[in-house]
């Protein structure tokens, strides 16, 4: 199942979007970690709490191992939010 675009606003938010992601591709910690750059499952955990301290090399790679990627745009404005 893929997931749906998402709009990250606060580390926590990335977080929860990495955990749910890898749990609906049925995936542990643990495997994410090794298809990831081999990363520890410790750290891995870590991450997915506080994903304020990833790295960007290490975010790609694991948005990598999730089939994400990560697309930067300019900022909508208020109203163009609020039609959603």
């Amino acid at each position: 199942m893929a997931a749906e675009e998402q709009l990250i606003l606060a580390p926590a938010q990335l977080g929860l979007l990495l955990k749910g992601v890898r749990r609906q591709l049925g995936m542990s910690q643990q495997q994410l970690a090794l298809k990831a750059g081999g990363t520890s499952q410790a750290r891995l955990s870590q991450l997915e709490l506080q994903p304020g301290r990833l790295t960007v090399e290490r975010l790609l790679l694991i948005l990598a191992a999730l089939n994400l990627e990560l697309v930067v745009r300019p900022r909508q404005s208020p109203t163009e939010l609020a039609e959603w």
